[in-house]
């Protein structure tokens, strides 16, 4: 399993951690991912995604997750995500 946000494309970051001493040894910032069930009114389905506490938040700020999915910009989103965005489109014009 990927640590990837399936809507917001949030990868893990490189950084130090950095002692007292000013020693500098590598680690990563891992996203905070959770997986969330959505449910598409307009498919009449539900989805199981690994989301970013910040995707969640994205969503909700859209009112649904076919409004966030629609406008939603197709760089962000995985592979099946784009998919889905494509037939929801079609879907609703």
């Amino acid at each position: 399993m990927s640590k990837k946000c399936e809507l917001t494309g949030k990868i893990p970051l490189k950084g130090h951690n950095v002692s007292h001493a000013n020693n500098k040894t590598k680690r990563r910032f891992l996203p905070n991912l959770k997986k969330v069930k959505f449910k598409s009114e307009l498919l009449k389905r539900s989805l199981r995604l690994t989301v970013s506490n910040a995707g969640v938040r994205s969503v909700d700020k859209k009112g649904s997750f076919d409004q966030f999915l629609i406008s939603a910009k197709p760089r962000d989103l995985s592979l099946r995500l784009k998919k889905l965005k494509k037939s929801l489109v079609s879907k609703s014009a």
